[in-house]
């Protein structure tokens, strides 16, 4: 593939609404010393600035916290156990997040630190009050930094790696493209550095048995991860409409790089994350409660509106929030969408102006009782 269809491949990431991008350990420290190399991470962070100011949003899904803290506790190399994992990322964590910040904030932008677990993200109602949180962050300008919760994740509760992290954060976000830097720059037909004639990958628009059996095992020893759980996040990102990029971290400015063609390796999806989440809403085969509107709701459903609580007339059923309703206009159907209140919290409002919300429920909630990005219109589904 030559340098023309990388760059057309990196313009996935350049013009990405939002972008995820997931930092390996072997990349933030040094597997010699223990220390953090920073001067790495100061281009990183330019490069995370230069997309800032362009209007993306960037979601950093960093590793490192473990390697970071068992230098500083003085836990001698090789596997730890779990309680030393978590001891060590108790200590690692406040120090990685201290450096995520200068650097951030350095080139003007404001840092968030979120810590997830397995639970965060299948839980529904922590899926829900996670990816509202990140929603809000993004909205007002912030960066999300992202890392799994080890000081208090079991070994049943826990990806063990952050390139299905990354991946579940990018869905959760409806990010259009997730970036592995890694210490490898790309999928290849065997490990490459074992096999010499191993081919590099630079495409994949389907995830198949022949893909998984190329993936291998760890390159470094400070990660958990290695190909493996690198396509199994593919599947993921894919599966949600996210384009993924493999690529290696191991040069500055990795982000730029990739934008001007550095060689990665790209997991294409079919459709977007919109579309795919629009998809999932429609085909939900029995919704859980009916929301009926007015007229007014109705035609303004039909011009891409969101539903507000004023239009709604009668609510029905036994939905809790971020459920699949449907939404009815002289008995017939005309709409699905996920709804924003559970259901007495939207027989309270049904009918009020959103301004009356915090009177009525005694705390500042959403103005929509169903989003426009979570609603699908009769006669839309399949077109978006």
């Amino acid at each position: 593939m030559n340098q023309t269809e990388f760059r057309a491949r990196a313009l996935r990431l350049k013009e990405a609404r939002r972008l995820v991008v997931k930092v390996g350990s072997a990349l933030l420290v040094d597997g010699r010393s223990g220390r953090l190399n920073r001067a790495w991470l100061e281009t990183l962070a330019d490069d995370i600035a230069a997309a800032t100011t362009r209007g993306q949003q960037v979601i950093v899904v960093s590793s490192g916290a473990i390697a970071l803290g068992r230098r500083q506790l003085g836990l001698a190399p090789g596997k730890l156990r779990l309680d030393e994992s978590q001891a060590a990322a108790a200590v690692g964590q406040i120090r990685l997040a201290k450096v995520w910040q200068e650097v951030l904030e350095e080139r003007g932008l404001a840092v968030a630190q979120v810590l997830l677990t397995l639970e965060d993200t299948e839980d529904r109602r922590r899926y829900l009050n996670a990816r509202a949180t990140l929603n809000t962050l993004l909205g007002l300008g912030a960066v999300p930094v992202i890392n799994e919760n080890d000081t208090v994740a079991t070994a049943e509760i826990r990806y063990g790696d952050n390139d299905r992290l990354a991946a579940r954060v990018a869905q959760m976000a409806s990010a259009e493209c997730l970036v592995l830097l890694s210490d490898i720059d790309g999928l290849y037909t065997a490990d490459p550095g074992k096999d010499p004639t191993a081919e590099f990958i630079p495409e994949v628009r389907e995830i198949d048995e022949r893909i998984d059996a190329m993936a291998s095992g760890p390159t470094s020893g400070l990660g958990s991860g290695g190909m493996t759980t690198k396509v199994a996040a593919a599947r993921i990102a894919v599966g949600a409409g996210c384009s993924l990029c493999i690529a290696t971290g191991h040069r500055e400015h990795p982000l730029a790089a990739i934008e001007t063609g550095e060689r990665c390796s790209w997991f294409l999806p079919s459709t977007t994350p919109l579309a795919t989440r629009k998809q999932w809403i429609a085909g939900t085969l029995k919704p859980s409660g009916t929301l009926t509107v007015d007229d007014g709701a109705a035609d303004a459903l039909g011009r891409g509106k969101s539903l507000l609580p004023a239009g709604v007339l009668t609510v029905s059923g036994n939905f809790g929030r971020g459920d699949t309703v449907s939404v009815l206009h002289n008995g017939a159907e005309i709409a699905r969408g996920l709804v924003a209140y559970a259901v007495d919290e939207a027989k309270l409002i049904a009918g009020r102006r959103s301004s009356d919300i915090e009177a009525l429920l005694s705390y500042v909630g959403r103005d929509e009782m169903i989003h426009r990005d979570d609603l699908v219109v009769n006669g839309q589904r399949g077109r978006e």
